[in-house]
């Protein structure tokens, strides 16, 4: 059993069966969503009730979040009573959500200035992957965290790989994967596009240097 307890918010088609894989693999789970029978249903599995994000972060070291869009997580993270108001520096989030990349660098910019480590980890397979613990899982951040919470990670997900230190760039990579899946013409271009971003974000981060 893992020394931290973790907190899942979003417990939506893909949160819900994750969060069960999670506490399938030993973790204390606090969990909160605001449809309670989702919330009734991880709490008969064994999770604890979270009251709210705030009352998650309070008792946890590493908040997972799983919302359908970017504004839906900076309300889950910032909103009055959300998980930032029960974060201490030392904590961890880690957004699963498939969002804009410049949210999760904003994201990970303003909770950087609290002492807070922040992954953006979307993920990429349906509900059946999400149910079995196979979805693939692109994250961002730094290596140390990613390092950290690896573990926690690899009991939601079959092919978890940081593909970047870069924040955003977990959701970089899920943007390019989307355009591969769908591929046209146009889309191809606006996946050149993105990776040339990334690697100047790299550079920018890296080898501020080399841009000059």
């Amino acid at each position: 059993m893992a020394d931290y307890k973790v907190g899942i918010v979003g417990l939506g088609i893909m949160g819900k069966p994750m969060a069960k894989n999670v506490l399938k693999a030993g973790y204390g789970v606090v969990a909160f969503d605001f449809n309670q029978d989702a919330v009734d249903e991880l709490v008969a599995a064994g999770a604890e009730r979270g009251d709210s994000g705030k009352d998650v972060a309070e008792k946890t070291q590493v908040v997972v979040t799983m919302l359908p869009n970017s504004p839906n997580v900076e309300a889950a993270l910032f909103a009055d009573n959300g998980i930032v108001s029960g974060l201490t520096a030392g904590k961890a989030v880690i957004d699963m959500s498939s969002i804009a990349p410049k949210a999760s660098q904003s994201f990970a910019k303003r909770l950087g200035e609290l002492g807070v480590e922040f992954l953006d980890a979307p993920v990429s397979g349906g509900e059946p992957k999400a149910i079995d613990g196979s979805i693939a899982i692109m994250v961002g951040g730094p290596q140390a965290t990613f390092d950290k919470y690896k573990a926690l990670l690899e009991t939601m997900g079959g092919d978890v790989n940081l593909v970047d230190t870069v924040p955003g760039a977990g959701n970089i990579t899920k943007l390019a994967n989307q355009m591969i899946v769908r591929s046209t013409s146009p889309q191809f271009l606006k996946l050149t596009l993105w990776l040339k971003k990334l690697a100047l974000i790299h550079l920018l981060f890296t080898k501020p240097s080399a841009l000059v």
